[in-house]
Order: C-alpha cells, then sequence, then structure tokens
C-alpha cells in the first residue's frame, strides 16, 4: 500500500555459484541480507529498478511491476540471450523472454533477482520509516497490515501511499 515497486535482474556467473538461492519469500532476513552482498559481488552483472508511487497511480500496480522489471531487464551491464521472468506475464523487452510460474523457486537467477529486489524495497521502506516515524515500516513494510490501516486511519495519507489502493481510495473520495 505504500512505497514503490521494485524488481531486479540478475545474470549468475556459472565459475561462481552462489548456495542458498531461494524465493526470497522463503529466506529469513538474515539470509536475504547476506545473499545480497554475495549475488551483488558474484554474479556477471544485476541491475535493480523501480516504479514510483506516481507510476503505480497512473497506470496500476501489474503494469508499473512491468516497467520496473523493464527498467531492471534495461539496466544489466550487457543483453542477456532470453529473459526468465517470475510468473505469467512478460514485461515489454527487445530479447527473447519466458515466464515462469514460480520461477522464483525454481530458477536460480530469478530467485537471485527476487531476493536484490525484497532487500532494496526493504532498504528504501526502512529509510521511510526514518521520514515517517508515526509509521511502522520497519515492521510492515508498506504492506495492508491491521497496524498499517490503523496508522492510516490515525495519521492519515502520507505521499508514499499508493492512492490508487484502498484505503486510501475510499478516503480520499469521501
Amino acid at each position: 500500500m505504500a512505497g514503490p515497486v521494485v524488481a531486479a535482474a540478475v545474470i549468475l556467473d556459472p565459475k561462481k555459484p552462489i548456495d542458498g538461492l531461494a524465493d526470497s519469500k522463503k529466506l529469513c532476513e538474515r539470509k536475504r541480507d547476506t545473499l545480497f552482498d554475495i549475488i551483488k559481488t558474484n554474479s556477471h552483472c544485476w541491475s535493480i529498478a523501480l516504479a514510483s508511487v506516481e507510476e503505480i497511480d497512473q497506470i496500476n500496480i501489474l503494469q508499473a511491476t512491468m516497467l520496473a522489471m523493464q527498467r531492471a531487464v534495461e539496466g544489466l551491464g550487457f543483453q542477456p540471450d532470453v529473459v526468465l521472468v517470475d510468473g505469467n506475464r512478460l514485461p515489454i523487452l527487445s530479447m527473447p523472454a519466458q515466464a515462469i510460474i514460480k520461477g522464483d523457486s525454481k530458477i536460480k537467477s530469478i530467485s537471485a533477482a527476487s531476493i536484490l529486489a525484497k532487500v532494496a524495497r526493504d532498504k528504501i521502506m526502512l529509510d521511510l520509516a526514518k521520514q515517517y516515524p508515526n509509521f511502522c515500516f520497519k515492521q510492515h513494510k508498506g504492506y495492508g497490515t491491521q497496524q498499517h490501516l490503523d496508522e492510516i486511519a490515525q495519521f492519515g495519507i502520507l505521499d508514499i501511499h499508493r492512492k490508487s489502493f484502498n484505503p486510501m481510495r475510499t478516503l480520499l473520495s469521501k
């Protein structure tokens, strides 16, 4: 409900295998943080990109996610032969691509990208927690938890809230 959408792209180096790669949601924060640095150091190249809250509200979350993915791929140091994407949809790309459902638990490069994206977004939310001390972004990371909903009710909508998402959309229409 708050903050940008973040995507990453990674080209792994087969000569430098990385142990422990998995779906970022299945790893504890400490393991993700450790792997974040290892992935950045041992990959051929990597890129992290985002789509802003304003872009999310203008084009919707799905299209903003596709835009962030496109930016991440375009930010790589060199063009991959094929792009493997987690999910069932593909961003607009200038090279061949394949969508893989649950790819973040099946393909190591997708796992690595999901870890980079998750850690980068969490860091953004930690910075926002310092900017907005009334909101516990350190804990809920901007997701729609009851705590976050209670904070919105008590302190109002921030500029980093996605206005196209409820409850912000409903509150703004009143």
